[in-house]
C-alpha cells in the first residue's frame, strides 16, 4: 500500500440523480448525506454509474463542483475525469483539482483505444498536469483496451499515479500487477463480486455500484477482512451476489437506478442511450431486493 492511500475501503460511485430538467440537486444532497451517514469512505463523482459520459461540459463541472461543496471534507471526494481525447482529460481533470477534489479516476480511452506505449503517454501526460492524484480505471469490457501488468509498472512511478480501479475481471492478471507494483500503486476492485478475491492479494478497498443501494453492508465486506474476519467477509460478499449479479443484469447504471427509484433516493431516468430497466428483469431485482429487507 502506498503511504498515504485516497481511501480505504469503500468508495461509492455515486449514481447521478436526474429530473426532466437535468441534474436533480436536491436528491443528489440528500444522497450523499445518506451515504455518509451510512459509513462509506469515499465518494466517486460523474464516473460510468453516474453517467458521466452523457453528462454535458457544464453539467459535468457543475456536477463536480457542487459536489465537492457538499461533501465538505466529511470523505475523500474522487472525480472520474477520463476521456478518450486526452486534452479534454487534462483539462477536466485540473478542474476537478481547482474545485477541490482529492482525486481523479481516469478511464482508459474507449474506441479509438490506444497501444499499451499510448496509455503510458496518455496517463503521462495527465498526471504531469494534474495538481490531484490519479486513479487509474481499467474496464475492458467497456472500453475495448487492458492496461496490461507491464504497463502499470511503468507508470508505478509517476509520483501522482496513485492507484488501480481495476475490473477486468482476471484474478491471475491482477494478481500479477500486485506482484510487479508492490507498494507503489493501491488496487481497489472494481467489480463488486470479486471484493474478497482482490482484498486477499492485497487490494484495499472497492469502487462499488452495489454501495449506493447497501453502504453499510459493503463497508462491513471490507472491514470485516481488514479486521482479520475473512470467513465473515466471505460469507457476507456470498450472501450478497444474487443481488450484486441482478445489479448487472442490465448494463450499469441502468438496475441501480431502478433499485435507487425504487427505495426513494431518486427517479427512474437515466440519459439515452440507456434506457429504463427492462420489466422482467426489475421483478427479478425487485424480490431480491425484497430478501434483502430494502424494500
Amino acid at each position: 500500500m502506498t503511504s498515504k492511500p485516497i481511501f480505504k475501503g469503500v468508495a461509492s460511485a455515486l449514481i447521478t440523480p436526474l429530473n426532466e430538467n437535468g441534474v436533480d440537486y436536491a436528491s443528489m444532497d440528500s444522497l450523499i448525506d445518506w451515504q455518509i451517514e451510512k459509513g462509506i469512505n469515499a465518494l466517486v463523482i460523474a464516473g460510468t454509474t453516474g453517467e458521466g459520459s452523457t453528462l454535458h461540459d457544464k453539467d459535468h463541472r457543475d456536477v463536480i463542483a457542487w459536489s465537492v461543496k457538499k461533501i465538505a471534507g466529511r470523505v475523500p471526494v474522487i472525480v472520474a475525469t477520463g476521456s478518450n481525447d486526452t486534452s479534454y482529460a487534462v483539462s477536466l481533470t485540473q478542474f476537478a483539482g481547482e474545485a477541490g477534489a482529492d482525486a481523479a479516476l481516469v478511464v482508459t480511452p474507449y474506441y479509438n483505444k490506444a497501444t499499451q506505449n499510448g496509455l503510458v503517454k496518455m496517463y503521462s501526460t495527465i498526471a504531469d498536469a494534474s495538481k490531484v492524484p490519479l486513479i487509474l480505471y481499467n474496464v475492458p469490457s467497456r472500453t475495448g483496451i487492458n492496461i496490461e501488468p507491464a504497463t502499470y509498472a511503468k507508470l508505478a512511478d509517476h509520483p501522482m499515479i496513485r492507484g488501480i480501479k481495476e475490473a477486468n475481471g482476471d484474478i491471475s492478471k491482477i494478481m500479477k500487477t500486485a506482484h510487479l507494483v508492490g507498494n507503489k500503486l493501491d488496487i481497489y476492485s472494481g467489480n463488486d463480486d470479486q471484493i474478497v478475491p482482490i482484498l486477499s492479494v492485497g487490494g484495499i478497498g472497492v469502487i462499488s455500484v452495489l454501495s449506493n443501494l447497501m453502504p453499510a453492508e459493503t463497508v462491513a465486506i471490507c472491514d470485516k477482512f481488514f479486521n482479520g474476519d475473512v470467513k465473515g467477509s466471505a460469507e457476507l460478499q456470498l450472501k450478497l451476489l444474487p443481488l450484486i449479479n441482478a445489479l448487472f443484469s442490465e448494463v450499469n447504471p441502468i438496475p441501480i437506478k431502478a433499485a435507487m427509484a425504487r427505495i426513494g433516493k431518486c427517479k427512474n431516468i437515466v440519459r439515452l442511450p440507456l434506457t429504463p430497466m427492462e420489466e422482467n428483469n426489475f421483478a427479478k431485482l425487485e424480490a431480491l431486493m425484497k430478501e434483502q429487507g430494502l424494500i
